[in-house]
């Protein structure tokens, strides 16, 4: 670390540098008035240690020349005099501490400088991790497909990121992933610096969902011993991710409604309204029209929630970005763990490629997480691809059936795994609505 000392009195000057030196992390120059150290300043110090009364410049005059040169650099100023008034402007116009010389200024400007030193650390940490986030997050390199079903995704990405504050929902089976995206989203918009916040509705008990989303104020209810901020004051600034929205019970939807209505929140067992500016991303493994249809979700919220919709489509349906997936999960398992580089055969990747993949990608980052601690070599074969029994897929030929029975257990299997959705199964298997109604109806499935 770099520290400049600006101190006119010989005495203070080596006082400084001696006890300063003593740590061989720090790296001294001395300067007796300002003009000097304006003139190295192009060396880019850390700390500058600032003698508020120099002979050809005051402190505030010092202050601002380095300020407006590189406001990065942390002054502490040091003055024979303890002015109240002097030091609170100093303080106001970007100073980090202002210390009087008296018996205990070794102490306090060491304790200053500890204190810089720590927070320099903590914000390189904070930038890193922002650059580590940015590149995990890079819409270029996010989510990994070259299928014609992800590159309709992509496209709604986009457009979910070039409208900056629109609603965005997600749907998609489980293991989709539709987290993922909702952070695409995030750290691609200009609300990147501000917190993504993720809240899983399915996995919150009810009575203490309001509490949770709106936080609540001390004493609101037995054990509430302090104040709460919720989940929408976090993410204030930023985005919220409500995951398994469909979850919410229906008697707390109409307060997330108003509060997404309103954009304000009131605590629990408070009365001061509070604004937010959140951006909001809901996901779903549900139909939630169907939900609507049911009466397990309000249809006003609904319609509050549905804003710019992005579908992902099962794993089963982006053809060859099976093999992309897998390359990129061994490569990254390898690295994590320190294994040497390992490629699929052939005959493994056919073998990644004829199965279903029920749990879809993050089934599939298991199997191949699998499959390189089986093999424990330079190449995983295809012994070493290992499908769990409770996601082998539609067994159909492990009893004999009429032709009628196989349609039944066809349609039944994806109806389930669609969440009844009719429209979407009839789609798929491309078939009538009215066949599947009519099975339905006659109790056939």
């Amino acid at each position: 670390m770099k520290i400049f000392i600006v101190e006119d009195d010989k005495f203070y000057n080596k006082l400084i540098e001696h006890h300063l030196k003593l740590n061989p992390d720090f790296e001294i120059q001395t300067f007796f008035n300002g003009q000097d150290l304006i003139d190295k300043l192009s060396d880019n110090p850390d700390i500058i240690s600032l003698d508020y009364s120099l002979p050809d410049m005051t402190g505030h005059d010092v202050l601002a020349k380095v300020r407006n040169y590189d406001p990065n650099i942390e002054v502490v100023v040091i003055s024979g005099q303890d002015n109240i008034s002097t030091a609170v402007q100093l303080l106001k116009e970007g100073a980090y501490d202002y210390i009087t010389k008296d018996e205990n200024i070794k102490e306090r400007l060491l304790n200053t400088i500890h204190k810089i030193r720590e927070s320099k650390s903590l914000k390189t940490e904070v930038s890193q991790l922002k650059l580590q986030i940015k590149e995990k997050y890079d819409f270029s390199s996010a989510i990994i497909g070259e299928s014609k079903a992800i590159k309709k995704v992509f496209a709604f990405i986009e457009k979910a990121i070039r409208v900056q504050n629109m609603t965005v929902s997600v749907q998609g089976d489980t293991g989709t992933g539709k987290e993922l995206v909702a952070k695409t989203v995030h750290f691609n918009s200009i609300r990147k610096d501000k917190a993504f916040v993720a809240v899983n509705m399915g996995a919150i008990p009810r009575e203490l969902v309001e509490s949770e989303l709106f936080g609540h104020e001390k004493g609101a209810f037995t054990g509430a011993y302090a104040r709460n901020i919720g989940k929408f004051e976090e993410a204030n600034g930023g985005t919220i991710f409500f995951d398994e929205v469909a979850e919410l019970d229906i008697d707390l939807q109409v307060k997330l409604l108003r509060a997404i209505q309103e954009r304000e929140i009131i605590r629990v067992g408070g009365n001061k309204t509070i604004r937010i500016d959140t951006r909001i991303i809901t996901a779903t493994n549900k139909d939630l029209q169907e939900e609507v249809r049911k009466g397990t979700f309000r249809e006003d919220l609904y319609y509050r929630l549905l804003g710019l919709p992005i579908v992902l489509p099962p794993l089963s349906e982006r053809e060859n970005d099976v093999i992309l997936l897998a390359n990129f999960f061994l490569k990254e398992f390898c690295k994590e763990n320190k294994l040497p580089k390992m490629d699929f055969s052939p005959e493994s990747r056919n073998k990644l490629l004829a199965y279903q993949y029920p749990g879809n990608v993050r089934e599939l980052k298991a199997i191949v997480e699998l499959s390189a601690v089986m093999s424990g070599e330079s190449t995983i074969h295809e012994e070493h691809i290992m499908f769990t029994p409770t996601n082998t897929g539609l067994d159909l030929f492990s009893q004999d059936m009429t032709l009628k029975d196989f349609e039944a257990k066809i349609l039944r299997h994806y109806l389930d795994k669609n969440n009844n959705n009719v429209v979407l199964v009839a789609k798929k298997l491309d078939i009538g609505k009215s066949k599947i109604y009519n099975m339905i109806k006659n109790g056939d499935i």
